[in-house]
């Protein structure tokens, strides 16, 4: 059974920086991109990082050059270093694959930023 669980959030001032990580069980990255994805108030979850099997690793505008995802394979876990935070960013964060029919979500993580 496939479980993700997101960890690392809080309350950072604006220009701050924090870093999530996931932790999943099973065999999930040994065949899946991973992916950090955000949902804030009334809006759709969004993809802010992806990054493959192979390691290549992708972002959209929005956070290109302040978020950074890697993975460490060995401990089925996978990151995102997110500096230079803006209010913005404040939102649930979660894990799950890259691209496909996304596993059962986790309970993800608050990163609120103030102001």
């Amino acid at each position: 059974q496939v479980q993700l669980v997101e960890s690392g959030g809080g309350l950072v001032q604006a220009g701050g920086s924090l870093r999530l990580s996931c932790a999943a069980s099973g065999t999930i990255f040994r065949f899946n991109g991973m992916g950090w994805y955000r949902q804030a108030p009334g809006k759709q979850r969004e993809l802010v990082a992806g990054i493959t099997l192979g390691g290549n690793t992708n972002y959209p505008d929005s956070v290109k050059g302040r978020f950074t995802i890697s993975r460490d394979n060995a401990e089925n876990t996978v990151y995102l270093q997110m500096n230079s935070l803006k209010p913005e960013d404040t939102a649930v964060y979660y894990c799950n694959r890259l691209g496909g029919a996304p596993f059962p979500w986790g309970q993800g993580t608050q990163v609120t930023v103030s102001s």
